[in-house]
């Protein structure tokens, strides 16, 4: 299962632009693949989100905070 976060706020990076993120269902190893890099609780939700989106985290870091928001909301859902 899936979730598709259609962005407010399209991301262009290295001439590619990103109008929508499609974010699978996390599993445990997502969370130890981002503890084990290390960094604050931003840093690894960020990556996180990066992985679940099929994105680099560049991207993520470009989002506009509404949009970030959406992923943060969406990821939520799968967790309740």
């Amino acid at each position: 299962m899936s979730e598709m976060i259609t962005l407010q706020h399209p991301v262009t990076l290295d001439g590619l632009q990103t109008t929508a993120l499609t974010m699978r269902r996390p599993k445990v190893r997502d969370m130890l693949s981002a503890d084990k890099q290390g960094g604050t609780d931003a840093q690894k939700e960020i990556r996180t989100f990066a992985n679940l989106c099929e994105v680099t985290p560049s991207v993520i870091e470009e989002l506009d905070l509404a949009d970030y928001q959406a992923l943060q909301k969406a990821y939520q859902g799968f967790l309740s």
